[in-house]
């Protein structure tokens, strides 16, 4: 079992969503030596960047969480840069780590890798079995070759690096900008703005058909740090709760949990994304211990309270505009709680 107490740390997108949250676990684990590049001092996307961060840090341990992601609004509109800034942060992270002879990397994939009509409960034994769904897929594919440099350097170099798979993610500090936020985040802003205007009804994107799994983003923090004091195989593994609910299902319960009570209306010219996401979660339970503990409703009314309290409550005739820090970010990037389209990402 991996000591970090003892390690020096280095979490890309520790400012971030996720990234915020691990570093309080591995603080709270008696960590002392943890470093989190901001972009402003290390862009990740460059080769000089990353030569810095390995030269100031001096990692013995690596997680890499900074990633480009958003809804299917956002990888829509930046498909080229989701995959070019994901592929090639990583894999330069990925070969700095080998030649800096960082003890242990941990890479957070996406459940976007997977193909598209995966049959439920994905296994990680079916991640090469077709193409991702083809909204998620530059950035599906971006972040499976990272799978594929972790496995290929473990061959040549006995390199220790790790690959997880965490599912949809939400809760307190997530990105709540309309343009680029997953669908939980917009879901609750959606509703909370409605109810303040009085509006009657909101809108979201496909036919509600769609099913997903969602992990409480607390819990996806524990899953990393018991992956990285157990787990040293060569083998991805999913990181997921192992409850699958409708997008339907998901609206009402977000709507009741933001006590919204005007209708719901669907726009079914817009995308589903992929038809289901459900994870088999044994290996993670099996291989270190990792079984995630927060329901559904009860992330949802702690993720709905945050944002009241954090956010505050939207005028209409002005926004007051207060900035998270997301997932989204290299590390340091600020998105608003109020972006300026009405745009959710169902």
């Amino acid at each position: 079992m991996l000591n970090l107490s003892t390690k020096r740390v280095c979490v890309t997108g520790g400012g971030g969503f996720l990234g915020s949250f691990l570093c309080g676990k591995l603080s709270a684990r008696g960590v002392k030596d943890i470093f989190v590049p901001r972009r402003r001092d290390y862009d990740l996307t460059t080769e000089a960047g990353i030569e810095k961060l390995f030269r100031d840090a001096r990692p013995e341990v690596l997680f890499h969480l900074a990633a480009v992601v958003g809804g299917i609004g956002a990888n829509l509109e930046s498909p080229g840069r989701f995959f070019y800034e994901n592929a090639i942060m990583g894999i330069q992270l990925i070969e700095a780590a080998r030649r800096y002879a960082v003890e242990k990397t941990i890479v957070a994939g996406t459940i976007c890798a997977y193909p598209k009509f995966t049959p439920a409960p994905f296994r990680e034994e079916t991640l090469w079995d077709g193409y991702p769904e083809e909204t998620n897929a530059p950035y599906g594919i971006a972040k499976k070759a990272l799978l594929v440099q972790c496995q290929a350097y473990r061959q040549q170099y006995g390199m220790n690096a790790i690959y997880l798979l965490p599912v949809n993610l939400y809760g307190m500090r997530d990105n709540f900008d309309l343009e680029s936020s997953h669908v939980i985040p917009a879901l609750i802003r959606k509703c909370i703005e409605a109810r303040d205007r009085g509006d009657k009804s909101i809108v979201c994107w496909g036919d509600g058909t769609a099913t997903r799994e969602f992990l409480f983003v607390e819990d996806a923090a524990d899953g990393l740090l018991a992956a990285a004091e157990k787990y040293d195989g060569a083998e991805p593994v999913n990181l997921g709760s192992g409850a699958e609910i409708t997008i339907k299902d998901l609206v009402h319960t977000v709507a009741r949990a933001c006590n919204f009570t005007g209708e719901i209306l669907w726009d079914t010219s817009r995308p589903n994304g992929q038809p289901r996401r459900l994870l088999d979660t044994s290996r993670a339970e099996n291989w270190f211990g990792f079984r995630a503990n927060t329901l559904l409703d009860e992330g949802l009314l702690k993720t709905v309270q945050w944002y009241e309290q954090t956010c505050g409550r939207v005028k209409t005739h002005t926004r007051t505009r207060r900035t998270i820090r997301s997932m989204a970010s290299l590390g340091s990037a600020e998105l608003s709680c109020f972006g300026s389209s009405d745009k959710a990402a169902c």
